[in-house]
């Protein structure tokens, strides 16, 4: 028994080292990705932003009236006005543009798993709007990203509770200052002005069209999102919260450029890093259980050799 237990603890303890080691390449992996500009040695450094992004942000004007008299055009091509989705419900409204190529999908589909595990029923219990800040979008793309999204929430018969909406520019622009969504257009990868810079959030709009409350980000808390659509329902206004942006565009001060990208990718490497070892301490401990019992079968044998009659003399 005594050299079973040490052989079990030796194995643990080599798991251990493994799994420090393993830590230690993730962490230098981690510190790689997040290296001070300094360390950088590729291109001139401008540890200054692009004056781009001071247009950039999200203000939150709570207890805003939305202009609910303005024009525009749902996924079906109809023609409606904003105050359709009002009277009645609270509304969750969501500003992104559909040919986004990273973070809106990120929003819509953030939104899209918190509403998942809320109580409550789109159509029913509140409206989803979701609007294009893009106006050369039109319905085709509103329709599919529609179809994507009811899809992915799994309640084909509260299809009427979400709409996806596209507009023109003057229609876009007084929507988005009542909001407080500032957004602004770049470069995409063949030069043409065809993306924007902005930052994510939701905001809940109570049934006579006032803003009241904001959520940043783009993973919602599905507790926060029902206590923001019930106090809505009733016309309650909400406190403005940590205005922690999560933006769709990257800067870069080693080449001063942009890239579109979701800044996630340490936390990502993190969450894999966490897997991998509790992935390799589970199979560790595995084999540990499943090892052949050395004080067990030495203890077999013994009885075994105990159980032979001694030879008499004589």
């Amino acid at each position: 028994m005594k050299q079973n237990s040490t052989n079990r603890w030796t194995r643990t303890a080599k798991a251990f080292a493994y799994a420090s080691i393993l830590a230690c390449v993730g962490t230098a992996t981690l510190v790689a990705q997040v290296a001070a500009t300094g360390e950088k040695q590729i291109g001139p450094t401008n540890d200054k932003p692009p004056a781009i992004l001071d247009k950039v942000g999200i203000t939150q004007n709570l207890n805003q009236q939305l202009p609910l008299g303005l024009n525009f055009v749902d996924e079906a091509g109809k023609s409606v006005h904003l105050s359709d989705y009002f009277g009645k419900h609270p509304a969750i409204l969501a500003l992104v543009y559909f040919q986004c190529p990273m973070l809106c999908s990120e929003e819509l589909n953030g939104l899209t798993s918190a509403l998942r595990m809320v109580k409550l029923t789109p159509g029913k219990d509140f409206e989803v709007v979701v609007v294009s800040i893009d106006a050369t979008e039109g319905p085709d793309l509103a329709a599919a990203k529609k179809r994507s999204y009811v899809n992915r929430y799994g309640h084909p018969e509260t299809a009427d509770g979400w709409h996806f909406l596209t507009g023109k520019q003057p229609e876009i622009d007084q929507l988005t200052k009542t909001v407080g969504f500032g957004y602004v257009k770049i470069p995409g990868p063949d030069g043409k002005l065809t993306q924007f810079a902005h930052a994510s959030a939701i905001q809940i709009v109570t049934p006579e069209g006032k803003l009241a409350q904001y959520y940043m980000g783009v993973e919602y808390s599905p507790k926060d999102l029902r206590l923001g659509l019930v106090e809505a329902s009733a016309n309650k206004i909400g406190s403005p919260v940590d205005n922690i942006l999560t933006y769709c565009y990257h800067y870069d001060p080693t080449t001063n450029s942009h890239s579109l990208i979701v800044a996630r990718v340490v936390q990502l490497g993190g969450a894999l890093m966490v897997l991998g070892l509790g992935g390799f301490m589970i199979v560790m401990f595995r084999r540990d259980a499943q090892s052949p019992k050395v004080g067990t079968a030495g203890a077999a044998s013994g009885n075994s050799r105990s159980g032979q009659e001694p030879k008499r003399n004589g």
